[in-house]
């Protein structure tokens, strides 16, 4: 089995940097083997973005009462399931509803709580919408 020493090829790289201090001027930084082998140069500058504009009191309230808050996903925290899932342990079980993430690109949003364990002792699993039913 071949190791790989990565103390020699760090150490097989030379730092230089011109970079200076001035805030106007670009900076640098190149990096070179002993050998004189193939070379990185990196050249950055600086540029000055404007800065946004900081909104009024008046536009910031029009847009908070503009953006209703969306409804709720899924069933309400507490709330009995019956489980659709048919590779699940808790097929055809009802299980209590723990807590619901409200982000729409979560997978499996549900997380569902049993009385009884698996074999795994594990009594809570997460579930997409369409594997529960509210009971």
């Amino acid at each position: 089995m071949a190791s790989c020493n990565m103390a020699s090829a760090a150490t097989t790289f030379i730092f230089t940097s011109n970079a200076t201090t001035s805030r106007n001027s670009p900076s640098s930084l190149a990096f070179s083997t002993r050998h004189g082998g193939s070379r990185l140069v990196v050249r950055a500058a600086d540029e000055d973005a404007p800065p946004a504009p900081a909104p009024a009191a008046k536009d910031a309230a029009t847009a908070t009462v503009a953006a209703p808050k969306p409804p709720p996903i899924g069933p309400k925290r507490g709330a009995k399931v019956k489980i659709l899932r048919k590779e699940s342990y808790w097929y055809n079980g009802v299980g209590s509803v723990v807590a619901v993430d409200q982000d729409p690109k979560t997978r499996y949003p549900v997380v569902v709580r049993f009385n009884k364990v698996n074999y795994a002792n594990v009594s809570t699993n997460n579930y997409a919408l369409d594997e529960i039913k509210e009971v």
